[in-house]
């Protein structure tokens, strides 16, 4: 069966509004978790020693929605389980075609895409991001920035658009950003600015962004 290709197509479609405006990564993850585990299918194929110990813990952080730090030395498979993490999403996930942050055709966060479903209603174009594409991967080192994970305003893309710096659409949206509705890790956190560590521990824990714009 082809997928929808319009948002009108995508409302009577199995990805209705119901199923896809509610659902959050951390829904659809725990959903496709609990289905492993009563088809008694390995959560994580290829980690080798932890079933006694960390893959429970992981199990329980993802069944109550949680977020979660790995901790450990080095080849302890931290990487390659953050990495394995994403075999829980769906196989597929409709967006707005086009939009850099992959937003929700039912609840769009940027402007850009709210415009265009004003405009455009029923026949806006919908595309679908593979599972593979939905993590995010940041290895840490001390010249990242807070511009570089969660963005901030481009003067240039303002001024070619005729936008004012206080509006939304000439905003340049980082790595957190565009792994928006899927998995963001940060490889050797301890190697980022305090200030950036606190900027990422405020999102994680308070669900709040801010920037110097």
């Amino acid at each position: 069966m082809p997928l929808p290709r319009t948002l009108g197509e995508l409302k009577s479609s199995e990805y209705h509004e119901a199923r896809v405006r509610r659902s959050s990564v951390k829904d659809e993850m725990r959903r496709n978790l609990i289905a492993r585990l009563e088809g008694n299918e390995a959560v994580f194929p290829g980690i080798v020693g932890f079933d006694d110990s960390v893959i429970p813990q992981i199990v329980n952080a993802l069944l109550s929605r949680h977020n979660f730090i790995l901790l450990g030395l080095r080849g302890q498979a931290k990487s390659r389980i953050l990495r394995e993490l994403v075999n829980l999403l769906d196989e597929a996930m409709p967006t707005i075609e086009g939009c850099e942050i992959n937003d929700n055709p039912y609840q769009p966060l940027c402007k850009a895409c709210r415009l265009m479903i004003e405009a455009r209603g029923d026949q806006t174009p919908i595309s679908f991001v593979p599972r593979a594409n939905r993590y995010v991967e940041k290895l840490a080192t001390p010249d990242v920035t807070i511009a570089d994970l969660i963005g901030d305003l481009d003067p240039i893309k303002a001024a070619r658009g005729g936008h004012l710096l206080a509006d939304e659409l000439p905003i340049h949206y980082g790595l957190l950003p565009r792994a928006n509705l899927g998995r963001f890790a940060s490889n050797e956190r301890r190697d980022l600015a305090s200030e950036v560590q606190v900027g990422l521990c405020n999102i994680r824990q308070e669900g709040d962004v801010r920037d110097g714009g």
